[in-house]
């Protein structure tokens, strides 16, 4: 839960630093003294868009920073999976906005994206505004409703796993379907595109291949010569009796060093690494005499060479390729294509069948929900029933209809809250029926009803008591009261004495004309300071000793 609350240079609030308590606590104040703005600044801190309008004017930037007690929670599996330090006790989330439009947001210190603050933020407070009221009237509001008080996360979960899966297959049957009409009109052309290159035999490597090959064979008269004269220089030409070349020089050099072996002993290591160096020219010079005999220049086979590569590059062009590789990969295409119109109705038949099974099995879980919904239905009428008569709609009639429809993404049910507060009005859809305050007390119901099963930390309420007041406003403190008993924060903002008399701990917002500029500001109130305050909130601006009075009367449950 929200345990404190530092804001710092945001619109008209200079510096607030306040503690916040567990259990339900009231904010009140005039209308326009900031309390609004407050409900901005722990919006940024649940991931809400900045704006950077909402500096305080003059001030290069503002923090936000809120302090949480998750002890009582079981959280620390989001922070781990997102590398962020958890400390159960005082978990600190922070927002920064520059004047410049930079925002950043960290949570114990840790840099975070928004959509992570979001993400955790959605797990720590529920902020009701006036506006929430509308999504009584949105169909999937009134499903997640059912749901969560239905607890059927994992059954939904499989189900969208399944669903998932069935449109999945549907698409592929879709484009198949597409791909076999678009490739059998044009079926003739692809036969053709496959056929002049599959005659043209194609391999990998070819192409590099005849290019080297082409390129030797246009030099062959230039290598033929080169070889021959390194043949020479390596084995020379016997004339008489003499030799030359480089190898006989270096056996008449061996011979020579041999001869003065018994005078000169170094000599003999010396014929010997000669002797070394002969044997590998030896090696040498005979591939170079193969090289020579095998050298020959055949004019045919370098057309025949020419002619291929012609081929290719012609192919190339006419199919925008740029290497052999890619025609390959065109032609296995072409023959997928050919092969896809061929087997089509097998093909076809095959995903059909699959969308028919994913179907059946999406039906089959679509049911279980259905079930569970329909037993969470009634738990709901019930419970609406029970805390709607005593908050002043006795004869109240509330139903939760389940209709069937198309299998969607949440299943295959539409959900309509029907309502009526007399009992001869026949039931409506809530949103069209109810009138401000009745759409209050159904809202209040339902958040109660919710925060039992989903466990939030801190429910904020903003207004929620618009269109009420009297027994029906302290009933609903009741409710607010009550919800703060179980382990949670409930903060109510409201203008009703008979809600804020009933909080455990009252703030109240102020705002002042400075030198500087108005000021708004925030501070808890003693129990003197909150009998004038609800005795003004009875009274008006001129406080009465009936008012003072009234005020302790009604503090007095709370005191």
């Amino acid at each position: 839960m929200l345990t404190q609350l530092y804001i710092k240079n945001y619109a008209l609030i200079d510096l607030l630093d306040i503690e916040l308590h567990p259990g339900f606590s009231v904010i009140t104040g005039e209308t326009g003294a900031g309390k609004s703005i407050i409900l901005g600044a722990i919006g940024l801190l649940l991931g809400q868009r900045a704006d950077s309008k909402s500096i305080k004017q003059g001030a290069d930037k503002c923090i936000i920073e809120a302090h949480f007690d998750l002890s009582r929670y079981q959280m620390q599996t989001l922070f781990d999976d997102n590398d962020i330090a958890y400390d159960a006790e005082d978990t600190i989330i922070r927002r920064e906005l520059t004047a410049a439009g930079k925002s950043r947001a960290f949570v114990n210190d840790t840099p975070v994206s928004l959509n992570l603050l979001k993400e955790l933020g959605e797990q720590l407070v529920d902020v009701h505004s006036q506006h929430q009221n509308l999504l009584l009237n949105k169909q999937n509001f009134q499903l997640e409703v059912v749901d969560i008080i239905a607890q059927d996360q994992q059954q939904l979960a499989e189900y969208q796993q399944t669903y998932g899966q069935l449109q999945t297959a549907q698409s592929q049957l879709q484009e198949l379907k597409a791909d076999i009409e678009r490739n059998s009109q044009q079926q003739d052309f692809l036969q053709f595109q496959y056929e002049e290159l599959a005659s043209a035999h194609l391999a990998e490597g070819e192409q590099e291949e005849l290019e080297q090959l082409n390129e030797t064979m246009e030099h062959a008269e230039d290598i033929k010569t080169a070889l021959y004269e390194a043949d020479n220089a390596l084995n020379g030409q016997e004339s008489g009796s003499q030799e030359s070349g480089a190898i006989s020089q270096m056996r008449t050099a061996i011979q020579a060093l041999d001869g003065i072996r018994q005078v000169l002993p170094a000599s003999a290591e010396l014929a010997e690494r000669i002797e070394s160096c002969r044997i590998e020219l030896r090696d040498v010079a005979d591939e170079v005499s193969s090289l020579l005999e095998n050298t020959d220049f055949d004019p045919s086979e370098l057309d025949r060479v020419q002619n291929r590569l012609d081929k290719l590059y012609e192919l190339e062009k006419k199919y925008h390729a740029e290497t052999v590789g890619e025609l390959i990969a065109l032609r296995d295409d072409l023959a997928q294509k050919l092969s896809n119109i061929e087997n089509s109705d097998e093909a076809v038949r095959e995903l059909e069948a699959q969308c028919q099974q994913l179907t059946a099995q999406c039906q089959q879980q679509a049911d279980k929900l259905t079930k569970l919904r329909q037993q969470a239905a009634k738990d709901i009428e019930e419970q609406l029933r029970q805390r709607l008569v005593p908050m002043g709609m006795p004869h109240v009639r509330f139903e939760v209809s389940i209709s069937r429809g198309e299998l969607g993404r949440q299943g295959q049910d539409n959900v309509s809250f029907l309502f009526s507060a007399n009992a001869s009005t026949p039931l409506q859809p809530v949103a069209q029926v109810a009138s401000g305050g009745e759409i209050a007390r159904v809202m209040l119901s339902l958040k109660a009803m919710i925060s039992g099963a989903v466990k939030l930390p801190t429910i904020i309420f903003d207004e929620i008591d618009t269109g009420v007041s009297g027994k029906i406003a302290e009933k609903m403190a009741g409710i607010m009261q009550e919800m703060g008993n179980h382990e949670r924060q409930v903060i109510s903002i409201t203008h009703l004495p008979q809600i804020a008399a009933l909080g455990s701990h009252h703030y109240r917002v102020m705002k002042e004309e400075t030198a500087q500029g108005t000021i708004s500001s925030m501070q808890e109130l003693t129990q003197e300071e909150r009998i004038l305050e609800i005795a003004q909130m009875l009274s008006g601006s001129s406080v009465t000793d009936a008012a003072i009075r009234n005020a302790k009367e009604l503090l007095r449950p709370s005191a």
